[in-house]
C-alpha cells in the first residue's frame, strides 16, 4: 500500500485482512477495526470502483450491515452498496447472499428467497468457483430453513 498508494489492491486486501481479524476476535473486540476498514474500502471505491467485480462495494455493504447503527452501521446504505456491487457482476453469489441476509434481518422473506434462488441459478464462473460453491451450499441450507419455517 505504501509503495503504490494509488492502486486498489493494497487498500482492498488491508481491509479484508482487518475484517478477518475483526471477525476472529468477536464482535466487541473487532469493532475497533471498523473505521480503518471503512476508510480502506472507500479508498478502493475512489481509486477503482469496479476492482474485483465490485468487491469494495460488496464489502462496504457488509460493513454497513454488520456494524451497529450507533457506530455508523446503516441498513439502507448496506443495501445500496450491495446492489451497486451487483452492477459489476450481476451473478455474484456472495453479493446475493449478503443481500438475502440483510433482507431476512429486515423481515423481507420473499425478497430474500428470490436472492437465494438467484445464487442457485448463477452460472459457473471459474474465477470465483470455490466461493460460488460455498455460497450455493449456504443458499440451499437457508432456503430449506425458510421453507420449513414460513
Amino acid at each position: 500500500m505504501a509503495t503504490q498508494p494509488n492502486r486498489p489492491e493494497g487498500h482492498f486486501w488491508t481491509a479484508a485482512n482487518m475484517g478477518a481479524l475483526a471477525e476472529s476476535f468477536g464482535r466487541r473486540a473487532g469493532l475497533k477495526y471498523r473505521k480503518p476498514i471503512k476508510e480502506e474500502l472507500e479508498t478502493v471505491l475512489r481509486l477503482d470502483a469496479p476492482f474485483l467485480q465490485g468487491s469494495a462495494d460488496r464489502a462496504l455493504g457488509r460493513w454497513y450491515f454488520k456494524v451497529p447503527g450507533w457506530l455508523g452501521g446503516d441498513k439502507k446504505l448496506a443495501e445500496e452498496h450491495l446492489r451497486r456491487s451487483l452492477t459489476y457482476n450481476p451473478h455474484s453469489t456472495s453479493s446475493h447472499f449478503f443481500l438475502a441476509e440483510l433482507m431476512l434481518d429486515q423481515g423481507r422473506k420473499a425478497e430474500a428467497r428470490e436472492e437465494l434462488r438467484r445464487i442457485l441459478q448463477a452460472p459457473p464462473d471459474p474465477e470465483w468457483e470455490p466461493e460460488n460453491q460455498d455460497f450455493k451450499q449456504k443458499a440451499t441450507a437457508l432456503l430449506k430453513s425458510l421453507d420449513s419455517n414460513p
